[in-house]
């Protein structure tokens, strides 16, 4: 009962940090100019001022929509969607499509409405909440502690990181900061208050601490910066051009890779617990050397989904290559492929060095002879 209460009481704090993090404006950026959105259904298009060139469209595409929802709810309106010919960024609509709308309404009627899309917030907050019933129905309490952990490092990043390196905070203790916070939040929480949280978090830190270090080592060696990012040369243009890009792209490095290090910590610390009590007599050194025996299986296969992860992200990028036929050595030297190639080699550092650091910790903090916790006050 104890360790029950002492856990509702960490998830009580973390849900009130939650709640404080959505009231939480620290970059005070000036909002965009306010309109009112809100869903519209597309019953005309009027396509006579797109230019079409090969594949790209350009110009504007003229919509008639009729509004859903809002204070207009029922009436028509014409629409202008803008196209500035990038695939990647354009919408093309026909009629019966579902979008969202920005519009202003200087005298009680809708004018100067803009497209902002396909409407995809009601199937997002659909799939959230299938994500969070799934969660609790496959780990139960544990899962719940999972979801809060998942919204709270969602927050963090949105509400703390980001607005923090705006404002010129220094990108690397910054990121060391907000991942410590993050990951000791996260291990906690699923692992609860006990020897197999801390394991979690100790091994874990270390892990990142190596990645960290190797990360800004190497992108000094690979000649990087942080500009071979999406929408890192925009962020200048935007009105902060003092921003350390390369320091921020190493900081990326460490936080991307932090989730993997965290659940291999969080598997050889459970592994190690569970060893402990099933077999209270068990040495230190037999203890660690079946905590490295886990630890080798799980780190190649840990490894192999960095890889995939990373790659899978940049299909059509390496499509390109092969499309026009360029060499592999071509390929690997271009700044952009490097710079995933340190993501994976040097996630990969970090989440090898955790399995060694992870079965050493815990097997200090479980050297006493006796269980590590009863069954019934033992997290997941």
């Amino acid at each position: 009962m104890p360790t029950f209460r002492r856990e509702l009481l960490f998830s009580l704090i973390i849900a009130l940090f939650c709640i404080a993090l959505l009231t939480l404006d620290i970059a005070r950026v000036p909002p965009a100019p306010e309109g009112i959105r809100c869903r519209a259904l597309v019953t005309g298009v009027d396509n006579s001022r797109v230019r079409t060139n090969l594949i790209v469209k350009t110009n504007v595409q003229l919509l008639t929509v009729r509004l859903l929802s809002g204070p207009h709810e029922g009436q028509t309106v014409e629409v202008v969607n803008m196209l500035t010919g990038k695939m990647e960024l354009d919408e093309f609509y026909e009629p019966g499509t579902t979008i969202l709308i920005e519009y202003d309404a200087p005298e009680g009627k809708p004018a100067n409405a803009v497209a902002r899309g396909a409407y995809r917030l009601g199937l997002q907050l659909f799939l959230a909440v299938l994500f969070g019933l799934l969660l609790f129905a496959v780990a139960g309490v544990t899962g719940l502690k999972a979801g809060l952990s998942f919204v709270f490092a969602a927050l963090v990043l949105w509400k703390l990181f980001f607005p923090l390196l705006l404002l010129g905070y220094p990108p690397l203790p910054t990121g060391l900061g907000i991942v410590a916070l993050l990951t000791g939040v996260i291990c906690f929480a699923v692992g609860g208050l006990t020897r197999r949280g801390t394991a979690t978090f100790l091994g874990s830190l270390l892990g990142l601490l190596l990645t960290c270090g190797l990360a800004a080592l190497f992108t000094h060696l690979f000649r990087l910066h942080g500009a071979v990012r999406p929408f890192a040369e925009m962020l200048l243009y935007s009105g902060y051009p003092q921003l350390n890009l390369t320091d921020i792209f190493v900081a990326s490095v460490f936080i991307a890779c932090s989730g993997a290090v965290m659940d291999l910590a969080m598997d050889i610390a459970a592994t190690m617990d569970e060893l402990k009590f099933r077999h209270p007599e068990i040495g230190l050194l037999d203890h660690m050397r079946s905590g490295l025996r886990v630890g080798r299986a799980v780190t190649g296969t840990m490894t192999t989904t960095l890889l995939l992860a990373y790659s899978g992200s940049h299909i059509a990028m390496f499509m390109v290559f092969l499309a026009k036929g360029l060499p592999p050595a071509n390929l690997l030297n271009a700044p952009f492929v490097a710079a995933e190639v340190l993501n994976i080699l040097v996630g990969s550092f970090g989440v090898i060095a955790v399995a060694p650091c992870t079965v050493v910790i815990a097997a200090l903090l479980y050297r006493t002879r006796t269980a590590p916790d009863h069954p019934a006050s033992r997290p997941g």
